[in-house]
């Protein structure tokens, strides 16, 4: 059998065959949602461009609303010079403080001058509600209210005030030291605290009014007692919380 090469070549099997083109199919609702998701992302850009620029612009406001408000209170504050008031316990005679150890009525009778300076050289105040109240051992004895005034400027008031009846008072374990104490040497230790409702003036206007609360520490001797030694009340400056 005969063997032989032969050489194969485009010539003999003719041009290659091309592959079959490949169709591309387009979905319609495809091409919509693409277009959708844009625009929706468009307007989310936009959205969060313009609340950032709104942002700005608020916060712009209110900083300068604020430095003005500033600028005003420190205007106003060099004009008024506004000073607190000043009260101070003139004078405290105190008669009787009995506790009744079988019904625990606790019997008193205090008298109490308070001297309130206004030292403001342009504000005058209204004192449109006083009320004094005694305490013993953090316990409330007694309240009176005073009357009402208004206080001028660069003004002293002298207000006076009585404590007087009995009332039921149950002291601690340290409360019935401390009276032991204090009956043994003549000088009791009251506290008396003040509500005032006040209303500052300025020409023909009025602020809104303020509650402060006052506190005074009192050492009082007892005026029938012996015991105390020739001790005499001193005048007793009250503190005061805005």
């Amino acid at each position: 059998m005969a063997t032989g090469n032969y050489n194969l070549n485009g010539a003999n099997y003719g041009p290659p065959i091309q592959p079959p083109p490949i169709k591309t199919y387009y979905s319609q609702g495809r091409r919509g949602a693409d277009v959708g998701c844009g625009i929706c992302r468009c307007f989310y850009s936009c959205l969060l461009c313009c609340g950032s620029c709104l942002v700005n612009i608020i916060c712009t406001i209110l900083l300068c609303v604020a430095i003005c408000l500033g600028f005003v209170a420190l205007i106003v504050y060099l004009i008024l010079q506004p000073n607190v008031v000043n009260i101070h316990v003139t004078d405290a005679n105190l008669t009787r403080f009995e506790l009744d150890p079988g019904s625990h009525n606790l019997h008193y009778n205090l008298s109490l001058n308070f001297a309130i300076r206004n030292p403001n050289q342009r504000l005058g105040i209204h004192y449109d509600k006083l009320e004094a109240r005694g305490y013993y051992g953090d316990k409330r004895f007694a309240a009176v209210n005073m009357t009402s005034f208004y206080q001028g400027h660069k003004n002293t008031t002298v207000v006076g005030t009585n404590f007087k009846g009995q009332k039921l008072v149950l002291l601690g374990a340290g409360g019935r030291k401390d009276l032991k104490e204090d009956r043994k040497s003549g000088i009791y230790r009251i506290d008396v605290k003040l509500r005032f409702k006040m209303r500052v003036k300025f020409g023909f206007l009025n602020s809104w009014a303020v509650k402060p609360k006052i506190k005074c520490h009192l050492k009082v001797p007892l005026s029938a007692s012996t015991s105390a030694g020739g001790f005499q009340f001193h005048p007793t400056k009250c503190h005061i919380e805005l």
